[in-house]
């Protein structure tokens, strides 16, 4: 029982990731402009600590890594839509 709370703490981590991302995409559009190999990056590294974290039964690393993964990857897609906004303003 326990073990099923732990996980349904990680997965309700895991879905506010994806409105912390699309806020940080507001807020920091030029540093995801300027950034963007980086955050592609820590995106890679995350998944691979997540496939760490599932390999070693280790659930707070693997929840941590997701939500990087998630927040991060969120934040691109935002990016993404931002620019191309931008670009029809001029």
């Amino acid at each position: 029982m326990q073990e099923l709370f732990k996980i349904l703490i990680g997965i309700g981590v895991l879905i506010l990731g994806f409105p912390i991302g699309i806020l940080l995409a507001k807020f920091t559009k030029e540093e995801l402009q300027k950034g963007k190999f980086w955050f592609i990056l820590i995106i890679i590294l995350s998944l691979i600590g997540a496939i760490i974290g599932l390999i070693l039964a280790n659930d707070v690393l693997l929840f941590s890594m997701l939500f990087f993964a998630v927040v991060t990857s969120m934040s691109l897609k935002k990016d993404k839509k931002g620019r191309i906004k931008y670009t029809k303003k001029q």
